[in-house]
C-alpha cells in the first residue's frame, strides 16, 4: 500500500506514527491542559483540606498551641524566672542577691537587658516542646482514663492524667532544662563563684550539653536532678491541671462553655499558684543537684534526703522556700498567659475542621 507525502512526513525515524495526542487541535488542546488544572487544583484542595483536618484534631491542636502558649507565658516572666533561680542557688555566703527590687536593679547594672533575658533563649527551646509534649500528653491520657459515657474526668482521675504528662514532658525534655539552668547562672555574680559582675565568656547551649558529657559523668549528668525534678513536677503538673479545670468550671457563666477573657487569666493565675506553693520545696531541691557539680557554690548532696536535712540545718525550714516570692510573682503571669494563649490558639485550630473557606 502507498504511503503519501503527507503521512511519510508524519511517521517518525523508527517508523512509528506520532500519537494522535501531539495531532490536537489547539481546541482539544487547551480543553486537556484545562482539565488537568482542574485536576492539580482539587487535589491541592484535597490537600489543603486533609491538612486543616489533621491540625484540627484534639491532640495535635493541643501540641501546637502548647508550645505557643509556654514560649510567650516564659518569655513574659524571664526576669523573675532568672532571679528565682540566682535565689535558689546562691546559699548562705553572703548572698549576692537580696531583697527583689534591688535584685533586678543589680542585674540591670551589672548585664543590661540582656541580663533579664539570659538564658531564655535556651528556656524557650526546651519550653516549646516542653509545653507541647505536656498538653498534648494530657488530652491522650485523658481520653484513656474516661469512661465509656463520660466527658469530664473526676478531681482524682484529673490529677493522675495531669501527673503523668508532667512526667512524660519532663523526660523528654531534661538535658534542655538543666542547661538553662547552668546558663542562668553562668553571667551572675554569686560571691561563692568569685564573680563581682566582670565580663565573662558565655557558652553555648550545645558546648554547655557537650562539656556535661564529656566532663561530668556522660548521659547521666544531662539528667542530674531528674528523679526530684520527677518528684515536684508530677503533682505540681496534676495540681495545675486539675485546678484549672475546676476553677475554670465555677467560673463559667452558666449556659456559656466557658469564661471570658478575663476569666481565663484569673483561672490560669490561681491554679499556678496553688500548685506552686505546694510543690516549691521540690523545684528548689532540682534546681541544688543540676549545680551540684558546679565548683565554688559548696553543694555536695549524695541523695535527696541528704540534700533535704542539710538545707535545713544549714538554711532553715525557710531555706527549702527560697525564691518563692518571685517564683509566685512570675507563676500568676506566667500561668494566666500560657493558659489564655493555649486556649485561643487551641480553639483557632480545632475550629479549622468547620470552616469551609479557604484559608
Amino acid at each position: 500500500m502507498a504511503v503519501s507525502k503527507e503521512e511519510a512526513h508524519l511517521m517518525s525515524k523508527d517508523d512509528k506514527p506520532i500519537p494522535q495526542s501531539a495531532l490536537q487541535s489547539p481546541i482539544s488542546a487547551s480543553a486537556n491542559l484545562a482539565s488537568s488544572m482542574t485536576s492539580s487544583a482539587a487535589s491541592d484542595q484535597g490537600l489543603l483540606y486533609r491538612t486543616r483536618q489533621y491540625v484540627a484534631t484534639q491532640t495535635v491542636a493541643a501540641f501546637i498551641a502548647g508550645g505557643i502558649a509556654g514560649a510567650v507565658s516564659r518569655t513574659v516572666v524571664s526576669p523573675l524566672e532568672r532571679l528565682k533561680i540566682l535565689y535558689q542557688v546562691q546559699g548562705t555566703g553572703g548572698p549576692s542577691y537580696t531583697g527583689i527590687g534591688a535584685s533586678l536593679a543589680k542585674m540591670w547594672r551589672e548585664e543590661g537587658w540582656r541580663g533579664f533575658l539570659r538564658g531564655n533563649g535556651t528556656n524557650c527551646i526546651r519550653i516549646v516542646p516542653y509545653s507541647a509534649v505536656q498538653f498534648s500528653s494530657y488530652t491522650i491520657y485523658k481520653d484513656f482514663f474516661l469512661r465509656p459515657g463520660e466527658t469530664q474526668l473526676d478531681t482524682q482521675r484529673r490529677l493522675l492524667a495531669g501527673g503523668m504528662a508532667g512526667i512524660t514532658s519532663v523526660v523528654a525534655t531534661y538535658p534542655l532544662d538543666i542547661c538553662r539552668t547552668r546558663l542562668s547562672i553562668h553571667t551572675a555574680s554569686l560571691e561563692a563563684l568569685g564573680k563581682t559582675g566582670q565580663r565573662v565568656k558565655i557558652p553555648g547551649m550545645w558546648e554547655t550539653m557537650i562539656h556535661m558529657y564529656k566532663h561530668e559523668g556522660g548521659v547521666l549528668a544531662l539528667y542530674r536532678g531528674l528523679i526530684p525534678t520527677l518528684a515536684g513536677v508530677a503533682p505540681y503538673v496534676g495540681l495545675n491541671f486539675a485546678c484549672y479545670e475546676q476553677i475554670r468550671e465555677w467560673m463559667t457563666p452558666e449556659g456559656e462553655k466557658a469564661p471570658g477573657p478575663l476569666g481565663k487569666l484569673a483561672c490560669g493565675a490561681m491554679s499556678g499558684a496553688i500548685a506552686q506553693t505546694f510543690t516549691y520545696p521540690f523545684d528548689l531541691l532540682r534546681r541544688r543537684f543540676q549545680v551540684n557539680t558546679m565548683s565554688g557554690l559548696g553543694f555536695k548532696y549524695n541523695s535527696i534526703w541528704h540534700a533535704i536535712t542539710s538545707i535545713v540545718r544549714q538554711e532553715g525550714l525557710r531555706g527549702m522556700y527560697k525564691g518563692i516570692i518571685p517564683n509566685l510573682l512570675k507563676v500568676a503571669p506566667s500561668m494566666a498567659s500560657s493558659w489564655f494563649s493555649y486556649e485561643l490558639v487551641k480553639d483557632f485550630l480545632m475550629a479549622l475542621d468547620t470552616e469551609k473557606s479557604d484559608l
